[in-house]
């Protein structure tokens, strides 16, 4: 009787009551040891952040040494900066003008820093791949009035464009960092933007549960021409103003929108490979399939039991995925007469983008703070999957199948398809977003030195450098 009662002391000391099955304690136990290997993989994660702080640092300042040296020997030209940034009383990042800077470099006390923190962490850490990549901001495009949702990168031409929860998209220069172009023809926010691969158009889709195509062609090689001197600039006073002029559009090429159409706001939308029929996704549980010269709903894309997040075509083939919060996210081939759909169950919350990739893979985000990899020819479980600290916003996979995932604590992290950790990119009070981090976006070309784009709700778009350590 003692030992009894002994026996249940203990089991009520770990919180299992004396009348659960042996088998349910087991799984208990089992869950506690799972959470404290899950306690010291964040603590990991989060002291190869500081270490990846300190040698990026270290890297970038050694570049910048170097580049500095060659400059001095060539040129007696100061180093300048295409811009700089306040921050007005509202937070929010204003370009204001060129500056001249004069480099300066202190040496020793971060190198040595960052030796001694290595030497400390060296055993916790030893399973991870040390940083190498070298990130920095070369571009940043400021003007939309409210959070920006995703950023989208022209194949062939400098530009880009983006869209804002304050009803408006815009097209911008790169190499100026100025607005060439805003669309105001919704009338609620902008939640998606996609490029035609090869003509002057924008896919929109809206709050106002539209989606809409309008006319793109902007002359970017006017606004990236320079004065050569002084006496240019006095006679040419027009020209400024044309230059710094934005051009506003509020007319549509096409509106997809009426009966057959969507109830509610329109998330995300997409060009289909053929580039004649496009994807809508909507809150209203449903993907529409279009044709973009009758503008009519060829099809709707039911089954989802939560409001739709995010839709993706293939590149290349009749192939979509639609993501839900449902938590599963559903792959559509239109290949054959008769359509065919998979449902994937891979995740534990809202899946909140699915993207394909060049060689036949779909990677999808979650609010699960995870990312998984999937074989599209064997969709059955992951084949890679990659545990984060955050949640997961619109993730993109570069041609080199390098995964940028943005994440709501305003982080940008890059991985490769196997799940290997490759950079954190910076983010510091002059680099980085001050708030969620929304889309990221690579360039199928860098474009004049800016490989990645994101964007966030702290109004910022950034156009990052990315040198990976195969490139440095």
């Amino acid at each position: 009787m003692k030992s009894s009662k002994n026996r249940s002391s203990r089991l009520e000391d770990m919180g299992i009551p004396d009348e659960v099955p042996f088998r349910s304690r087991l799984h208990y136990l089992f869950a506690q040891i799972e959470k404290e290997f899950e306690l010291l993989y964040l603590e990991n994660l989060h002291l190869q952040d500081k270490l990846d702080g300190y040698v990026n640092k270290e890297s970038l300042q050694s570049h910048e040494r170097t580049a500095t040296n060659q400059c001095n020997v060539s040129s007696s030209a100061p180093l300048t900066v295409v811009s700089h940034e306040e921050t007005d009383a509202a937070g929010t990042a204003v370009v204001t003008g060129s500056k001249s800077l004069k480099s300066k470099f202190s040496s020793g006390g971060k190198v040595k820093a960052s030796h001694k923190i290595k030497a400390q962490t060296s055993r916790i850490v030893s399973s991870f791949k040390n940083q190498s990549a070298v990130s920095s901001v070369m571009r940043e495009f400021c003007g939309h009035k409210d959070g920006v949702w995703q950023v989208a990168a022209k194949f062939g031409q400098p530009i880009l464009g983006t869209s804002s929860a304050d009803h408006t998209a815009c097209i911008w220069g790169i190499e100026s960092g100025r607005c060439l172009l805003q669309y105001t023809g919704h009338a609620g926010s902008v939640n998606s933007i996609k490029f035609h691969h090869n003509r002057d158009l924008v896919l929109t889709g809206s709050g106002d549960g539209t989606a809409h195509i309008w006319q793109a062609a902007v002359n970017w090689e006017v606004s990236k021409k320079g004065h050569s001197s002084e006496e240019e600039l006095d006679d040419s006073d027009e020209q400024v103003e044309d230059r710094d002029r934005v051009d506003t559009l509020r007319t549509p090429l096409c509106e997809f929108t009426g009966p057959g159409g969507h109830l509610s706001v329109v998330v995300a939308a997409d060009w289909l490979s053929n580039m004649d029929q496009i994807i809508t996704g909507s809150w209203d549980r449903i993907a529409i399939l279009w044709d973009v010269e009758t503008r009519e709903p060829l099809q709707p894309l039911s089954g989802h039991d939560h409001e739709l997040t995010h839709v993706s075509a293939h590149p290349t083939q009749r192939l979509v995925v639609t993501a839900s919060r449902d938590s599963t996210f559903r792959l559509w081939d239109f290949r054959d007469p008769i359509s065919g759909v998979s449902v994937f169950q891979g995740h534990t919350e809202s899946v909140t983008s699915t993207v394909f990739t060049r060689d036949d893979k779909v990677v999808s985000g979650s609010d699960d703070r995870t990312v998984k990899v999937w074989e599209l020819r064997n969709m059955r479980s992951a084949l890679t999957t990659i545990r984060t600290d955050s949640s997961v916003n619109r993730l993109a996979v570069s041609n080199g199948g390098i995964i940028a995932i943005p994440h709501d604590n305003r982080q940008i992290r890059l991985f490769d398809l196997n799940g290997q950790r490759i950079a954190r990119l910076p983010r510091t009070s002059r680099q980085g977003h001050r708030r969620m981090v929304s889309s990221v976006a690579w360039a199928e070309e860098p474009l004049l030195n800016c490989d990645l784009f994101s964007c966030g709700f702290d109004r910022r778009v950034f156009g990052w450098s990315v040198v990976l350590p195969k490139d440095n």
